[in-house]
């Protein structure tokens, strides 16, 4: 039987919780982030403790152009550098360095970047401002470079060399896989794709050895998709809640060290444990009831959990997950599919699954009718 235990616990605002955990590949840091807030806090993991760091204080908002102040009340765009404690925060048109000696002066760019993530070879900083094409940054040399478009986040393989992003429209959500290191140090998509309904979806997540890739959202209901890995199978789709009212925390997953194991913070307060291919959930209770804002895995494999009256928590899952073992998933991935073709329109270039079925553009010509459970697009 799972034990959760506490290792150590610290207040922060109750007033604006945090609702975003993003924590260090590598590294015992974790930052959080909370809307209409424009703190960036970090947190020191290691040894079990719980050590608030000096943050990231943004100050007062840039005047947004019209088009863009939809987004004066979403959290900065930030990313972790994969191997330094190295912290990029995005605030308007500039950039902020984080480390532990503290921000460095925010630095001017051309563009307002939405989204961001590093390479997996620290080489490169991907941002996504408004428009068709993504910017590859060279935070050495501040040289600039374009990319294919993505939104929402980027998630990495635990090999480094996989990663998955989101180009979302309004009736279909496509999960992309690329590689990474193209010439300019950008992403090299793969015809390979995942299609989900409508849009509004979090950051795919993968599972710690890889075999399992879960995506929290959407726009429309608290759901919950996990496929299994190189092959794509759908193993689990789940509404989180029926009623319409009742709020998920929407950065709520994290995986364990073992595998097919996912947790999920809910909005009573207690965490879910499920077993994702067997299908079968076990709850741990909160004992106030307080809800889980964020939820996230450290790089040590203890879970940081946020609530909703500001308070943090560090826990211990007992038994501990072995690590990993280096498996050719990636490679058995690669071997099926072929680069995208950077000519045309994105969906003429791919072979999508649902999970369950798949299609590519020729197939679809002949289709006349689309079963009830088909995406949506079709």
């Amino acid at each position: 039987m799972t034990q959760l235990a506490l290792l150590a616990h610290l207040s922060a605002d109750g007033r604006r919780p945090v609702e975003q955990l993003a924590r260090h590949p590598r590294l015992p840091l974790v930052a959080g982030t909370a809307r209409e807030s424009r703190l960036v806090r970090i947190w020191d993991c290691d040894g079990g403790r719980l050590r608030e760091l000096t943050p990231v204080d943004l100050g007062l908002a840039p005047e947004l152009d019209p088009a863009d102040r939809w987004r004066a009340n979403v959290p900065p765009p930030l990313a972790w550098h994969p191997e330094q404690p190295l912290l990029v925060v995005a605030d308007g048109s500039t950039l902020t360095r984080w480390t532990p000696d503290g921000p460095s002066a925010p630095e001017q760019v051309t563009a307002v970047y939405h989204h961001l993530a590093f390479s997996p070879d620290g080489r490169a900083l991907w941002a996504k401002p408004s428009g068709d094409t993504s910017d590859v940054l060279d935070l050495a040399t501040g040289a600039t470079a374009k990319g294919p478009y993505w939104d929402t986040g980027v998630g990495v393989h635990p090999s480094g060399e996989l990663l998955v992003t989101l180009v979302s429209d309004q009736s279909a959500t496509f999960c992309l896989f690329a590689r990474p290191g193209g010439t300019d140090g950008g992403m090299r998509v793969q015809r390979h794709a995942l299609i989900l309904h409508v849009d509004g979806y979090d950051t795919p997540l993968f599972s710690a050895d890889g075999r399992h890739l879960a995506v929290r959202g959407n726009a429309y209901v608290e759901s919950l998709d996990v496929f299994a890995f190189p092959s794509l199978r759908n193993v689990l789709t789940t509404t989180l809640a029926e009623d319409p009212s009742e709020a998920w925390p929407h950065h709520n997953l994290a995986w364990d060290a073992r595998p097919g194991v996912l947790w999920i913070g809910t909005p009573t307060g207690s965490l879910l444990e499920l077993d994702v291919e067997a299908r079968e959930s076990t709850e741990h209770p909160h004992p106030d009831g307080v809800p889980v804002s964020a939820l996230a895995a450290t790089a040590s494999g203890e879970l940081l959990v946020a609530r909703a009256n500001g308070e943090l928590a560090l826990l211990s899952v007992h038994p501990v997950g072995a690590a990993p073992a280096p498996n050719d998933d990636v490679a058995v991935f690669l071997a099926g599919t072929e680069e995208a073709s950077p000519e045309g329109e994105l969906e003429e270039n791919l072979v999508f699954t649902d999970g369950t079925a798949g299609w590519d553009a020729e197939s679809l010509d002949v289709v006349t009718e689309a079963a009830p459970a088909a995406p949506m697009r079709l």
